[in-house]
């Protein structure tokens, strides 16, 4: 069993306050829960600061391989979005013997 976690940063465009920034960060939330049934996701840090976001998501899967596969896919999805910019995205696997 292995356990992928995908951490991004990302930096929100023209937001000025904490409810603009959830009309932001929600339905991107909501799209990836939507395309990705099996896995969750949720908005993890930077809960305080307004133009910025840190989405957090977490994969279980039989291969290393397929975890990997499904946290790209995870990136490109969030990435696309043209009112939002990727600034980092940070990939870790675990397996049952970590």
């Amino acid at each position: 069993m292995y356990v992928g976690a995908l951490t991004l940063d990302i930096l929100l465009g023209d937001v000025r306050s904490l409810k603009q920034k959830r009309s932001v960060v929600r339905p991107i939330v909501a799209e990836v829960q939507r395309r990705f049934p099996a896995v969750a996701v949720a908005e993890t840090g930077h809960l305080d600061l307004h133009r910025r976001a840190e989405i957090g998501i977490a994969v279980v899967s039989a291969t290393a391989a397929n975890c990997g596969e499904v946290m790209d896919d995870c990136e490109r999805l969030v990435a696309f979005h043209p009112e939002i910019e990727l600034l980092s995205a940070r990939q870790r696997l675990y397996n049952d013997e970590d």
